[in-house]
């Protein structure tokens, strides 16, 4: 069985993100929810969900209320653009690479290298980002 949560690198309208957070959204509804994952917002850490919601103009809770109301992917972002904001083709060509990239030289290197180490990836120079850590974990690389 593949892991239930789709690689941050998928893409959504051409977002990445998105989809694992529908992903974590319908699986921690149905009490599925893989351990040591979590969705939403976590007080004083700028989570992915959180970075998100910011980028869309969408609160969280809205946000899971919509995906578990159903529909595709496709119609949550258009919920989203709707009911927030609709990025232009170059504020998400800005998103992916901030977020595709994050961990690597940038003020969050410390927390990824500490995630790094934690899912015994140290010695790994392949793993250059938060993006990666998660794929190599959950067998998406």
């Amino acid at each position: 069985m593949s892991f239930p949560i789709r690689s941050p690198r998928h893409q959504t309208g051409g977002i990445v993100v998105l989809a694992r957070v529908i992903d974590k959204i319908r699986l921690n509804a149905e009490g599925k929810l893989p351990e040591g994952y979590h969705v939403g917002i976590v007080p004083g850490n700028r989570t992915f969900d959180d970075r998100l919601c910011k980028f869309l103009g969408v609160d969280f809770e809205a946000l899971s209320g919509r995906v578990l109301e159903g529909g595709s992917d496709d119609e949550i972002l258009d919920w989203c653009f709707k009911h927030g904001q609709q990025p232009s083709a170059e504020q998400i060509e800005v998103w992916n690479a901030f977020l595709t990239k994050r961990g690597w030289r940038d003020p969050a290197t410390t927390g990824f290298e500490k995630s790094k180490a934690e899912a015994g990836f140290a010695d790994r120079d392949d793993i250059q980002t938060f993006f990666d850590v998660m794929d190599a974990e959950e067998g998406h690389a």
